[in-house]
């Protein structure tokens, strides 16, 4: 009796033990599983990330080439500008009084340029005399000191510039006076 007493006790512990490492390999697998789940989570969450940034970016890529994909047909457009301008700049009284409704077609023309590059965005940069060098909108094209005037104001105007919303087209070309102070 004694020997099934033991043999009981035996597969009591046996029993236990068992459960023991049952409980242990359980506890092990739901590690493994909680570990599984957290790099799924981080992927998961990464991911959507990288979907949104990749959404925000082709919004803003849209967005400018929008505003300003038409930049290189307004480039373009510039020397028509100035070929009118000029052509109004340089005809002589003599020449208004004969050819006066021609350069009245120049000069409609000119203006109907000038309002579709507003209604798309294309400003004009026209500078006067007397006024602050800004390297952001001028090209200085030459640099001379002239009587009068302080260091860094525009002395004569060449050409005009033009902007694109915010980008610079092309800068208005301009002489500096470089006076000392």
């Amino acid at each position: 009796m004694a020997d099934d007493v033991n043999t009981e006790e035996n597969a009591a512990d046996q029993m236990a033990a068992d459960l023991q490492d049952a409980a242990a390999e359980a506890a092990g697998e739901i590690e493994a599983l909680r570990a599984e789940r957290d790099d799924l989570r981080d992927r998961l969450m990464r991911t959507l990330a990288d979907s949104e940034n990749a959404r925000k970016r082709a919004d803003r890529d849209r967005r400018e080439a929008e505003q300003y994909g038409g930049s290189k047909l307004a480039r373009d457009m510039l020397p028509v500008y100035d070929n009118l301008r000029r052509a109004l700049d340089h005809a002589t009284e003599d020449q208004k009084a004969v050819s006066g409704p021609l350069l009245e077609g120049v000069e409609l023309t000119l203006r109907e340029l000038l309002n579709v590059f507003t209604k798309h965005g294309i400003t004009l940069i026209a500078p006067k005399v007397g006024e602050t060098f800004d390297p952001k909108e001028h090209q200085a094209m030459f640099e001379a000191p002239v009587p009068g005037t302080k260091a860094g104001a525009i002395i004569e105007v060449m050409g005009e510039g033009f902007m694109l919303h915010d980008r610079l087209l092309r800068p208005a070309q301009v002489g500096v006076s470089s006076n000392p102070g």
